[in-house]
């Protein structure tokens, strides 16, 4: 439900920022490997039915095996689509994004696994949130470290990281 509910924001705020929703669709006439919101949209496009379909179904408590077989292959695009976002920003000529392109999708997938986590740590029983403490530690050790080593990789680069009020 979580991961239906963000991904239907992000859907609307795409939109939003194309300006119309025709913009979205042109953007799928075509699959371009080379372009990243080519694939975002691609991956977006595959992701949020299957995401839709999957809250429906458990929602609903019917048609198990559909709701299974959304599930999975939401669970298949969703690494790249909590990456993708990374890599469009690392397409840049700021400084700043594009040096830290080999870090920014483990910081974005850290990132995610963390807030992930978070919502599972607000909606579930403290008895039962075991592995969703786990997945938080774990991501945010991925996210810091990974920052940590881009910044250390980036030198120069890294400095606007540091400077003024975050």
């Amino acid at each position: 439900l979580g991961a239906a509910g963000a991904i239907s924001l992000s859907l609307a705020a795409l939109v939003h920022d194309l300006g119309r929703p025709a913009r979205f669709l042109n953007m799928l006439r075509v699959f371009k490997p080379t372009s990243p919101m080519s694939v975002g949209s691609w991956l977006l496009a595959g992701y949020a039915p299957l995401t839709m379909v999957a809250a429906a179904t458990d929602t609903v408590r019917r048609f198990r095996p559909v709701g299974v077989a959304a599930t999975a292959g939401a669970a298949v695009l969703a690494p790249a689509v909590a990456t993708y976002t990374a890599v469009l920003i690392a397409d840049t000529a700021v400084p700043s994004w594009h040096e830290g392109y080999r870090e920014l999708p483990f910081v974005f997938a850290g990132s995610g696994a963390s807030a992930a986590a978070g919502l599972a740590l607000l909606t579930v029983p403290w008895a039962e949130a075991g592995p969703a403490r786990r997945v938080a530690v774990l991501g945010a050790a991925l996210e810091l470290g990974f920052f940590r080593r881009q910044k250390r990789r980036m030198g120069l680069a890294a400095e606007p990281f540091e400077l003024g009020a975050a």
